[in-house]
């Protein structure tokens, strides 16, 4: 795959928010096993999640992007857990439409530019949230969520910060998810409980798929 060509962070980042127009649930998945990545967007895009970030924490990372990519090209995938900027040309290669970081630095996001790739980096202080909204980003991950106040953080900075919009991340469960839908600066919410790793592991997609039409329907919360 060539790589695409350049344009503005302000373009690649308003890519990355169009892309949970549809879900406000973003499963954030490690693939160990490599056969486990189509059936298993397979069966999320069944229950209405057309979504899904597979962490770069596997040596099949790469390889679960390409094959959902090409298998299931109806699921919107990207890649989590972005680290390196030399991580933004395999992620492209492999069929990546998005990638999310836990932080930001300037070398990270001028790759992310350079090879047009829709990122949504992390921030986690109104600082870091003021630098990355000032270079072009107003759709930033609020990691790691729970521990750094969770959703009255996220409320209580709302009044400030009016025009960025958060996909937290980060110790969230079910029995929180509706508490951070429920906020106006929350676009999407990134979490693992919709597919735990002994559920994927062992390839129960029939429960993965009911933890994930229940996301669903939560997600629809009104405000």
């Amino acid at each position: 795959m060539t790589m695409r060509t350049r344009r503005s962070q302000e373009k690649a980042e308003m890519d990355a928010s169009r892309l949970l127009v549809n879900s406000r649930i973003v499963p954030v998945v490690v693939i160990s096993r490599l056969e486990r990545a189509v059936p298993l967007a397979e069966c999320l895009l069944e229950a209405g999640i057309d979504v899904i970030e597979i962490t770069l924490r596997t040596n099949t990372a790469l390889a679960a992007i390409e094959s959902i990519a090409n298998q299931v090209p109806a699921m919107t995938v990207g890649a989590g857990s972005l680290r390196e900027p030399g991580q933004i040309g395999d992620i492209i290669e492999a069929g990546g439409q998005f990638a999310v970081s836990p932080g930001a630095t300037a070398e990270l996001i001028g790759a992310a530019h350079e090879y047009n790739l829709p990122l949504v980096p992390g921030a986690v202080t109104p600082g870091e949230m003021m630098n990355l909204f000032a270079a072009g980003y107003s759709l930033q991950k609020f990691f790691p969520a729970e521990l750094a106040g969770g959703a009255p953080f996220l409320k209580s900075i709302h009044a400030p910060l009016p025009d960025i919009r958060f996909m937290p991340t980060g110790g969230i469960s079910v029995q929180k998810a509706a508490d951070y839908l429920a906020l106006p600066n929350v676009a999407a919410i990134g979490g693992s409980w919709i597919t735990p790793q002994h559920l994927l592991d062992t390839g129960n997609f029939a429960e993965i798929g009911r933890l994930a039409a229940e996301a669903i329907d939560m997600s629809r919360v009104k405000h």
